[in-house]
């Protein structure tokens, strides 16, 4: 009974129960955004933390969530958009969504006013948060709980769409360690690199909730998930795991450098080329 109600005030409240991109996702991200660093910020980012890297910390807050130190930042992981609802439309909640959480933590940081602790406190957050931003299915839909209560069978197993896109479409698409995914994504020139640097929070939010609209459309649930959804996705997969690691860098770089210019910047006309779209994604 307890485990019922559970589910059921979790499905009403729209809290995310699986972790976006699961430990490996998480970790890759942090380590492509450390190779990165500006030399100032690697300092400030070293002193935050004490020595620790931010793939120590990268997968900290989803455990920390669950404490009831952290309880507040439950929300913070996500943000639930409806069918046939505008992401610009979509109410905040008052306890906050993953991007008034990022203006906020981001902001603090960069103010100068925080303590060590507080400093850290923030860090550890932001280092999540910018993975969590681009996982599409923390952008999914409030009455499925972003895919949670969407079952799927995934080679021959029964599973969710949630779950399925928060780690087993990464171990799936290539038995890599986080350092081996770094190594083979992370190979943009600077030119195709700066063009990913453009935006907000909300532009980037926007563009997982547009990719989570077409992984609903393009998910069937009535047949097995197997080797050919898994050819089609991982290279979406890659690129956003690319973009969340050069996009946190970037964010830290504007907080702790003050001499930080984005290396190769682009014109407009330039365009970086998705290898989304040749797979229908």
């Amino acid at each position: 009974m307890k485990k019922l109600l559970s589910i059921v005030i979790c499905s009403v409240c729209g809290i995310s129960l699986c972790h976006a991109w699961g430990q490996k996702g998480h970790d890759v991200t942090a380590y492509i955004a450390e190779q990165h660093l500006t030399e100032k910020t690697r300092h400030a980012v070293d002193s935050i933390l004490d020595g620790r890297s931010m793939v120590y910390w990268a997968n900290w807050l989803d455990n920390a969530s669950h404490s009831e130190k952290h309880a507040y930042t439950k929300t913070w992981h996500y943000k639930n958009v409806d069918k046939d609802v505008a992401y610009e439309d979509t109410p905040v909640i008052p306890e906050g969504n993953i991007i008034t959480a990022l203006n906020e933590q981001v902001g603090s940081l960069a103010s100068g006013q925080l303590t060590p602790e507080q400093s850290e406190l923030a860090l550890k957050i932001i280092v999540h948060l910018m993975g969590d931003l681009h996982q599409p299915m923390h952008f999914g839909r409030l009455t499925d709980v972003g895919g949670n209560n969407v079952r799927v069978i995934y080679f021959n197993h029964d599973n969710n769409l949630h779950s399925i896109w928060d780690s087993n479409i990464v171990e799936s698409g290539h038995k890599w360690s986080y350092t081996e995914w770094a190594e083979q994504i992370d190979r943009l020139c600077p030119c195709k690199q700066a063009e990913l640097l453009v935006g907000s929070y909300d532009d980037w939010g926007k563009e997982s909730h547009d990719a989570a609209i077409k992984i609903y459309e393009m998910t069937p649930t009535d047949r097995n998930l197997s080797y050919d959804y898994v050819f089609g996705a991982t290279p979406f997969i890659e690129e956003q795991l690319l973009k969340a690691g050069l996009r946190l860098a970037h964010v830290l770089n504007t907080i702790f450098d003050p001499d930080y210019t984005i290396p190769g910047k682009t014109s407009a006309e330039e365009t970086y080329p998705s290898r989304v779209a040749a797979f229908g994604w």
